[in-house]
């Protein structure tokens, strides 16, 4: 497996320590609101009939989950995680639900993932991105794996431009949350999450590290006030 490095390792250990109570927590303290967020960012793949989608950093699996409820039955949707706690957790909410047969979750990196060029119709990544210590390559790893033409999406907190709603978010996010999170879980954990939203990119900024890892026709789109921004981007197609 792709060696993490030290910062990486941490990161990981902190989602195997929260995995327990992370669905709780994310229903919690968005007020169920990260449902729809999910349901929005899936709605923006490409699939074919057949096809296959990839879902990276995908937790517990609620967005391999909302793919599959999105597409046919001919679609088969691959999750990979590097935290082999939320995958375990991943694997009893699928084998329980009606899409055990087209739903396989495996412990992976973003930036090595173990699938051959050009394998998937689309990829996605929720609130995964800005966990990736080297972004650059975890999104060419992603842009590898994808057929040509295949489209990335990706949904990942931001910080509102309203000042006012900034100033309402950001209290929430740094005073109420972690002390939230802190009563069901690990306080270290929840006052690392809105450390690891502010110093994420801003959307163009974060749009043109896409372009740089080879994506084109890269957009974004601001969901609830900008709390939340969904990204989209696409391979190249073959010439």
């Amino acid at each position: 497996m792709y060696p993490l490095s030290n910062k990486g390792e941490r990161i990981r250990d902190m989602f195997d320590s929260i995995a327990p109570r992370y669905d709780f927590l994310n229903r919690l303290l968005s007020l169920g609101i990260d449902r729809k967020w999910r349901r929005f960012a899936v709605e923006q793949i490409h699939f074919t009939e057949g096809g296959k989608i990839l879902d990276v950093a995908t937790g517990t699996a609620d967005v391999a989950l909302e793919i599959a409820a999105f597409t046919p039955s001919s679609v088969t949707v691959t999750g990979i995680d590097f935290s082999q706690q939320m995958i375990d957790l991943g694997r009893v909410k699928v084998a329980a639900s009606r899409f055990a047969e087209r739903i396989t979750l495996h412990v992976a990196p973003c930036e090595e993932i173990p699938f051959k060029d050009n394998s998937f119709d689309s990829a996605t990544i929720a609130f995964g991105i800005r966990n990736v210590v080297d972004r650059y390559c975890g999104l060419k790893e992603i842009l590898r794996t994808l057929k040509p033409g295949g489209r990335l999406v990706v949904l990942e907190f931001s910080n509102p431009r309203s000042k006012t709603f900034k100033a309402l978010y950001n209290f929430y996010f740094l005073k109420i949350l972690p002390v939230i999170g802190g009563l069901f879980s690990t306080f270290s954990a929840y006052r690392y999450l809105p450390d690891s939203v502010l110093e994420f990119p801003s959307q163009e900024e974060f749009k043109r590290i896409l372009v740089e890892s080879g994506f084109e026709n890269v957009s974004h789109h601001d969901l609830t006030f900008g709390i939340a921004t969904v990204y989209a981007g696409e391979k190249k197609l073959c010439t």
